[in-house]
């Protein structure tokens, strides 16, 4: 793996088409850091340099790849009449922290374990939550894509959103999540 210089680390980002943020968080240094970088007022270190360009590598390589090839299928969701009990079981048993809130196919809002947790730290007695309907606390809906878009698109949607469903001809298919990402880029 070439060692990049500065003019090439922001050539080949923003070819990827990826923010400084980004490369930050997938690199693990800091975004102020990749500014000056980028901006020739670091003079970073070898390794600083290494992991960027293992970031940058990861990247590309998904960048192929369509977000159909990395969502999970199927989308496991709950319904707004099912109660808060219900989506804590299944977010344990599936092993997953959110989860689309769905009825007749199409997305109506999300639950995840924060806002349980909000909820939980906030209420004088925790275990009325368990009983309440999930859409008299469900959150905002994932963004959804179109599965054919590249995983690139999908990267800046997840910086804002725990998740983001994927459709084909608006019938909603998959879902990815931040640690369906972290597999891509651990994989490659």
């Amino acid at each position: 793996m070439p060692i990049l210089t500065p003019e090439e680390i922001k050539r080949m980002r923003k070819k990827l088409r990826i923010t400084q943020l980004e490369l930050a968080r997938l690199a693990g240094v800091s975004q102020a850091y990749i500014a000056k970088i980028e901006g020739g007022k670091a003079d970073p270190k070898f390794s600083a340099l290494q992991k960027i360009a293992r970031a940058l590598e990861s990247v590309s390589s998904g960048v192929s790849k369509s977000a159909k090839e990395i969502a999970t299928i199927p989308v496991i969701s709950v319904r707004p009449s099912d109660r808060v009990s219900k989506a804590i079981k299944l977010m344990e048993k599936k092993g997953i922290s959110q989860l689309p809130v769905i009825e007749k196919g199409k997305q109506l809002g999300s639950i995840s374990e924060g806002i349980v947790l909000r909820l939980l730290s906030s209420s004088s007695n925790p275990l009325s939550i368990l009983s309440k309907r999930i859409s008299s606390i469900m959150g905002e809906p994932f963004p959804i894509v179109d599965s054919s878009v590249p995983v690139t698109s999908v990267i800046s949607l997840l910086e804002h959103s725990p998740a983001v469903l994927t459709a084909e001809r608006d019938k909603i298919v998959g879902i990815i999540t931040k640690a369906d990402l972290f597999k891509l880029l651990t994989r490659t």
